[in-house]
């Protein structure tokens, strides 16, 4: 089990999100602290899927998909072979923890596990991601120096509307995800609402996210009547520095208020700046006038 300073680790990447009481699943908590045990998942490994662990460095058959002018997506389903393995090890073998966090004047429990690697801790306990994310970085030429990973249990757990908060540090962040387990959907919108674009990820795929998605798009894993257990395992470069923790509960620095852009300078690619409504250029971005909460990452 990891100790508090690796509680604080878990939060530094997440923003803000409001549940009703109704939304939250509960999971085993360990006492006195947000550790939760895994629940074994009625689930069937698909054929697909098995066999051993194994990434193909080419990404062949990989496609771009421009979501606008300046923001796209990379679309690779079962990058990842042996992506069932993977998920039955991270089930077994990742502190996976339910985190308490103060949401608009109360403390909620997200509804979904959650498990967190940085550069600098010990190696994580599967050498698969670290496999992962050597390819991830040779491919994008990004230091990705950070591994998130969710567990969605059920249909009932999810994430809402977000954007990560990469987008307050960093130009141009790219966020790499590969989903192991049963298919489950993701989605897109621009900020601030309006159509979305629906994936459904498991067993393997890759998505990523690149240039001004995280500014001028959101992202969500809804909740589903009916879905298997799946885990997204999230590749991100350039992390902030954690928040503190007041009383042994994470206290995200805007939690309970509004998010903005903020001004930033700078990317693992280039230098740059934001202006407050978020475009270089000084153009405001779609919904960047309108009061938004943001979730963790997916």
């Amino acid at each position: 089990m990891r100790g508090p300073a690796s509680i604080v680790t878990l939060e530094h990447m997440y923003g803000e999100q409001a549940f009703d009481n109704a939304d939250i699943q509960d999971a085993t908590l360990v006492a006195g602290s947000d550790s939760a045990t895994a629940p074994s998942p009625e689930w069937q490994a698909s054929l697909f899927a098995a066999g051993d662990p194994e990434a193909d460095p080419t990404f062949a058959g990989l496609r771009r998909l421009p979501l606008d002018e300046s923001s796209w997506i990379d679309h690779l389903p079962r990058w990842l072979s042996g992506s069932d393995h993977v998920f039955a090890e991270l089930v077994a073998r990742l502190p996976w923890r339910q985190r308490t966090v103060p949401m608009y004047e109360r403390l909620v429990r997200e509804p979904r596990l959650v498990w967190w690697w940085s550069e600098g801790d010990p190696p994580p306990p599967l050498p698969v991601l670290d496999e992962l994310r050597r390819a991830l970085t040779l491919r994008y030429d990004r230091s990705f120096d950070s591994i998130g990973c969710n567990y969605y249990r059920t249909g009932a757990d999810s994430v809402a509307w977000h954007g990560d908060r990469l987008r307050h540090t960093q130009v141009d962040p790219v966020v790499a995800i590969v989903s192991v387990g049963a298919p489950r959907p993701f989605q897109l919108r621009p900020r601030g609402g309006g159509s979305s674009l629906s994936f459904l990820l498991g067993q393997g795929d890759l998505l990523v996210m690149g240039g001004a998605a995280q500014h001028d798009w959101e992202h969500s894993v809804p909740k589903v009547a009916v879905a298997g257990p799946r885990i997204s395992v999230t590749f991100r470069h350039g992390a902030p520095l954690p928040p503190a923790t007041v009383g042994g509960v994470s206290a995200h620095p805007s939690a309970g208020a509004h998010n903005r852009h903020t001004p930033a300078t700078g990317s693992p690619r280039g230098q740059g700046t934001l202006t407050a409504e978020g475009r270089e250029d000084g153009r405001k971005r779609p919904g960047s006038t309108r009061p938004h909460t943001e979730g963790p990452p997916s």
